[in-house]
């Protein structure tokens, strides 16, 4: 599978270059399989772009504008689709690819239990070891909470009474 990008290479509008560059520039940087495709200069690109972005994500003019991003003949996005997912960290479920083994992507997939924790197949080693260390100290607050509650307890009455006992022995030897 190949991420297709439609840019413009001879585009006048600086906003539009820096927002091709935008792309390009991290898609080779993460070293994703990507193919740059010129609109400006190759007319069959061109009308394949406009035909295939689909009809909610044209702008109100219907010309969509580069860059568009494919993979294969599936419609991803454009900048503005592209730049959210890049903040989200869901860059990958965005290109329709797998996210990398270790990717903070590739742990928050669809492999999560229905009261959000992540399944254990899915945990990294710093994910169980985090998750061991959470759990440690869960059980130390339970002792730390039965010790303190086992302080502020009232005494019993056989307590009482020995305590009783221990101060009368102690006003008679004074």
């Amino acid at each position: 599978m190949v991420i297709k990008v439609f840019v413009a290479t001879s585009s006048g509008s600086t906003a539009i270059k820096k927002k091709q560059q935008e792309v390009v520039g991290f898609l080779a940087a993460n070293k994703i399989d990507f193919k740059e495709l010129d609109i400006a200069c190759d007319e069959d690109n061109r009308k394949w772009m406009r035909e295939n972005v689909p009809g909610e994500k044209k702008p109100q003019n219907g010309i969509p504008l580069p860059p568009q991003i494919f993979n294969e003949e599936q419609y991803c996005g454009d900048f503005d689709s592209f730049f959210s997912a890049k903040e989200e960290n869901i860059i990958y479920s965005f290109l329709g690819l797998a996210p990398p083994p270790g990717s903070k992507e590739g742990w928050i997939t669809e492999e999560t239990v229905p009261n959000g924790e992540v399944s254990e197949e899915h945990k990294t080693t710093e994910d169980t070891e985090i998750s061991d260390i959470i759990e440690e100290n869960e059980e130390q607050t339970e002792d730390n909470v039965e010790a303190v509650a086992d302080s502020t307890e009232e005494p019993t009455v056989e307590q009482q009474e020995e305590e009783e006992e221990e101060e009368e022995e102690e006003e008679e030897e004074s």
